[in-house]
């Protein structure tokens, strides 16, 4: 998944979790049981979390694209659509089959973290970076 893509998908789908945390706590309170309303309201939060996920994938990308990186945001986005998407569906219908979809976007949602700090673990230090750990003097301004 490019930067674009990512940091496209991560503000829509922020903002659909918004809409939706809304839509949860102020129509379905009243109509639904308490505790389908709350599963609403957990899917809603997950893909807010990961909406955040993706936009910091965007970012990164933008400065320093990597593998990692787009499967970091593939995996994102997967655990919305199976994890997200079910809970959505089991709280409006009752449905309880579509909870057995929860656990494989909750292994996305894992694996596009795992991605993420991998990316992490495997960028090229910065120039700074490894003059410092070559023994060099840090930058101006900064003490030595």
């Amino acid at each position: 998944m490019s930067g674009r893509w990512a940091g496209i998908l991560g503000a829509v789908l922020a903002g659909l979790a918004v809409a939706a945390g809304a839509f949860g706590t102020h129509a379905l309170r009243g109509i639904l049981p308490p505790e389908r309303v709350e599963v609403f309201e957990t899917a809603a939060r997950y893909q807010f979390y990961h909406a955040l996920g993706l936009l910091t994938v965007a970012w990164l990308a933008e400065r320093r694209p990597s593998r990692a990186l787009a499967w970091a945001g593939w995996g994102f986005l997967l655990g919305m659509v199976l994890f997200c998407s079910s809970l959505y569906l089991l709280a409006l219908t009752g449905l309880r089959w579509l909870g057995a979809l929860a656990p494989l976007g909750g292994l996305s949602f894992l694996a596009g973290w795992g991605a993420l700090g991998w990316a992490f673990a495997h960028r090229p230090a910065s120039a700074s970076h490894a003059n410092e750990r070559a023994g060099g003097q840090a930058g101006p301004g900064l003490a030595g």
